[in-house]
Formats: structure tokens, sequence, C-alpha cells
């Protein structure tokens, strides 16, 4: 195996006996097999969109096969393999769709998929990352747009569930895995698509927003209980805020206090959601800290979307897995009823009362700019001196206390806006307010990198100037594919001087950093010291 599509990958290189993740060859084998008819079935689908010819199932597919190969989602050989033969007549009907074709067909767009999963294993040895190019910078774009590709379909499908689609985003996937496969592109093209796949993603990003607050109202600013309520329990951890929903409406009245866990947390600031009296609170940390967390969870634990780890004995009998997320021997939930984890539930002891603190979440966008007079004011009054995003990923490897020390040094006139996991670095300190105004802005999950644009712009606005001209600085975490295409959006939209960390990405060869360096500016986190003073001179 190859892989080093995240940046916990081993030695900072590649994983090339077992993933960091926990991902076995073989998965790792399934995956690069998909990518590689992903591509096939872009190849067929954007000559058939040239035609004028698309498919509602086929472009649908297109999200469900990049989002299992997202980090963290599908460690079962047997559930790849599966979505491997739905993939194979999906591709025969992309090419019937592009109808008479005379051009060069490549290998992706024409191979035979093998009968049986361990054929399969071996048939996927020629799509290892390793021959996706000669050239180092080509195969470093082509990666970073796959890698794109993926993360963009966590969000999109996140969306459809909600019952939102875009065709401006089927149709961009079918380009762009078209475009991985034709050797006539050079560095220069791929570096437009990749910017491309940015500009895509913000239409993305908007669509799932839209289908969150739409079904759920925005997100208000909420205090979230850390401690717990007697009576049994669920935890749900991930991001997809309808499978909660479903959940709470089947546990309603039963006894069954629901609990967040990870990315779920932002969930606690929408009023369809916080309305149900029994989603108690927030149990643990990061997704990274499952394996010691879960252990005291006394009740059942169910994963909606990325971010599952190898389970513990301790708790992996009351484990759950729903969506694309899978893992061998772990119960599986197909569709949405939930009976099986409300039983598992029941029969467990579930938590005593014990009341713990609390922290805030809920400031998107529409609650960020209700009151951005009064943050206008203050800026204008010398009140709030500068505006930091500290989040992103969090992760198991050194380096990340970074972004607590961070968080802790910012000088007590400057405000911090968080998202994502990488809050949990520390999301429970006191910041205090300046003004009324918290320090400390829980913008949301990764996605909401959307609502922290928003503000941005509207911040940019008020103040007649260009958003790189805001007293605002980026210190950015990353960790797997949602994080690549969020810092694309960014660099689409022209935003300079973002420090990312803990490590740069391993598949952006030299020549590429260069390019982002100096069109972007970017720049690798130094210490936390180092890096405060150079940004505020």
């Amino acid at each position: 195996m190859f892989c080093y599509q995240c940046e916990q990958t081993a030695q900072g290189t590649g994983c090339t006996k077992i993933g960091v993740c926990g991902k076995q060859p073989d998965v790792a084998a399934l995956q690069d097999l998909l990518v590689h008819q992903l591509k096939g079935i872009g190849f067929w689908g954007n000559i058939a969109r040239k035609n004028g010819a698309k498919d509602a199932e086929i472009d649908r597919f297109l999200l469900e096969g990049l989002f299992t190969t997202v980090t963290n989602v599908d460690f079962d050989t047997e559930a790849i393999a599966k979505i491997l033969r739905k993939g194979a007549a999906l591709r025969s009907k992309a090419q019937a769709l592009a109808g008479p074709y005379s051009g060069a067909v490549p290998d992706a767009a024409s191979f035979s998929l093998a009968a049986d999963t361990a054929a399969m294993v071996n048939q996927a040895e020629a799509c290892s990352i390793a021959n996706v190019h000669a050239d180092l910078d080509i195969k470093s774009m082509r990666e970073l747009i796959i890698y794109g590709l993926k993360g963009m379909a966590a969000y999109a499908d996140h969306a459809l569930i909600l019952g939102l689609e875009d065709e401006s985003i089927y149709a961009y996937m079918h380009k762009a895995l078209a475009a991985t496969l034709d050797d006539s592109l050079g560095l220069m093209d791929l570096v437009g698509l990749s910017m491309e796949c940015g500009q895509v993603n913000l239409t993305c990003m908007g669509l799932l927003d839209s289908a969150n607050t739409g079904a759920y109202g925005h997100p208000v600013p909420t205090p979230v209980q850390l401690g717990t309520k007697a009576g049994k329990a669920i935890l749900v951890s991930g991001h997809d805020l309808k499978m909660l929903e479903e959940l709470l409406k089947q546990t309603d009245g039963k006894g069954i206090n629901i609990y967040t866990h990870g990315e779920m947390l932002p969930a606690h600031g929408y009023p369809g959601l916080k309305k149900y009296a029994h989603l108690a609170g927030n149990f643990g940390g990061a997704w990274q800290d499952q394996a010691k967390e879960f252990s005291d969870f006394p009740g059942a634990i169910i994963f909606n979307t990325n971010c599952i780890q190898r389970p513990s004995d301790s708790y992996k009998d009351r484990l759950f897995t729903w969506g694309l997320v899978q893992w061998p021997d772990v119960a599986h939930v197909e569709g949405w009823d939930f009976s099986a984890v409300i039983a598992k539930a029941q029969a467990l002891p579930g938590f005593t009362d014990n009341p713990g603190k609390e922290i805030l979440v809920g400031f998107g966008h529409n609650a960020v700019l209700g009151v951005a007079g009064q943050v206008i004011d203050a800026v204008k009054a010398g009140q709030i001196k500068h505006f930091f995003l500290i989040g992103g990923c969090d992760g198991a490897k050194s380096g990340r206390n970074y972004y607590t020390e961070f968080a802790e040094k910012v000088p007590k006139d400057c405000v911090i806006l968080t998202l994502a996991c990488g809050k949990y670095r520390f999301n429970k300190l006191d910041f205090g307010d300046i003004g009324g105004i918290p320090r400390l802005l829980d913008v949301g999950q990764c996605n909401d990198a959307y609502s922290a644009i928003q503000i941005a712009v509207a911040l940019a606005g008020a103040f007649k100037c260009g958003v790189n001209d805001l007293p605002l600085s980026m210190i950015l975490s990353w960790y797997e594919q949602k994080a690549v295409v969020i810092l694309l959006t960014l660099l689409h939209l022209g935003i300079k001087n973002i420090k990312l960390g803990p490590s740069l990405p391993a598949f952006i060869s030299p020549n590429v950093l260069n390019f982002l360096v100096e069109n972007f500016n970017i720049a690798p986190i130094t210490t936390a010291e180092a890096d405060l003073k150079q940004i505020l001179g």
C-alpha cells in the first residue's frame, strides 16, 4: 500500500505497511481501485455532459464513492467491494450515456472489475498512488484535486441527505475526475482546476449551509452542558444533522438522553435540534480521544460520518455505524431505523446526574452578523485589535499543542473565531469577553468555514477594504480531505498569509509548495510566540 492523503501519514511521507488511521493494506487497495473506477465514470460522464446527457444515479454515486475513501470512513473490505460492483454497473451506464466515442479510452474507463474481493485487491496494485504519474509535480496536483473532490463530496452528501443538490457540483466532479486521466494537461492547467475546485466548494458549502439552516434554523448562541443527566444514554459522533434529528425523534419520551461527540457539538445551537429536551449535552473531546473516552460512556455509541478509529473491546459491542461509515464486525444501521441502537442503550446502565461546566456554541454567520454593528464599533473604538480564526482538524500527532498555546497567548483585546474539531484544543478555557462580546466564538463544524467566510466578507464590506486588509489572521490545522478542499476555497477567494500546520501535506511537491508560497504566502506554523509576534508586529 501507499497512502499519504492525511496529515498523520507515517514519517510525513506515506503509509506503506498499515495506515496510521488503522487502514489495512487490502482496504487501501480497494479504495485506490474505487478512485480509479470513479475517474473512469468521470471520463464517460464528462463526455455525456458535453453531449447534453446526465444521470442522477451516476452523479450521486460520485458522492458515495469519493466520500467512502475519505480518511476514517470505511474500513470494511466487503462494504467497499459492494460499492465497486455498483460502480462497475454505473460506469457502463455512463459509457452508454456518452454515446459513440472514437478517441483513446484510458484504463480507468475500460477495465473489467474482478469477480471477488481478493481478486479486486490484486487488481488494485496497478492503481496505486505511486503509479499515478511519473512527474512529481503533475502527480502532486492530480492528488490535490482528488483530495479536494473527496472533501467536497462529503459536504455534498450531507446536503443531499437534506434534499439539496447542485448541478454545477456534479458537472465539475465529472470534469475534474476526467482531467486526472488527461496527460495533455500541464501543471498550470491542473492548478487552474484546483482553484476551480475551491470555487465550486464554496457553492457546495453554501448549499450545505442552506440545507442545515433551512431544516433546523440558524444557529443561536447556546450553552452546552459538559456534565451528565440521570438516565440511559446514546452518544452520537460525526457531522450529519439529519441522522441526529431522526434519533432524537425516535428516542423522545423513552428516558434516553442523547449526547454529542466531536463535530456533533455545534448541533446544540440549531433551534430545530435544541428543542428536544433530551439532547442533554456533549461528552468527551475530539475524535482522536475516542478509544480512551468511549470506555467510560455507559450507553450506546453511533458514528454517522468519518472519524471512527479501531474500536476497543471495552465498547465495541455497543458501537454502531451509519451511512458510509463501516468497521468490520461492528453493527451497521441501514436506513433510518435506530431501534437496535435504542434497545442497546436501554439495556445499559446509563448515567447518574452529574452537572458540569457549560460552553457556548452557535456563533454562525447569522448570529455574528446580527451584532455586527457592535463588533464594528468595538474595532473602531480600539477595544478589538485583531481577529484570529484558529480552527480546523484535530489529530493525535505531536505538535498540536501549538494551537492551545496560541489561543492562550492571544492578547485580551483580540477575538478568536473557531470551527471544526480543532477547537477541542482550547474551547473549554475561559477567554472572557470584550464589552459583552465573547472572545471565543464557536462558528461550528468544518463546513461552517462558509460562515467564517461570510463574516470576513461582511467585515471587509463594513470597513471598505479587502479581506486580506482586515485585522484577521487564519491559523489552521488540517488532518484530512475536507480540510484540503476548504484550503482550496480560501485560496480561490484570494486569501493570503494563512499559517498551516502542524505539518505541510506530504503530497505537495516542492515546486507546488513554492507556487503556493509565492502566490498566497502560505507558511507553516513555527511557535505560538514567534507567530503572534510576526502577525501583530
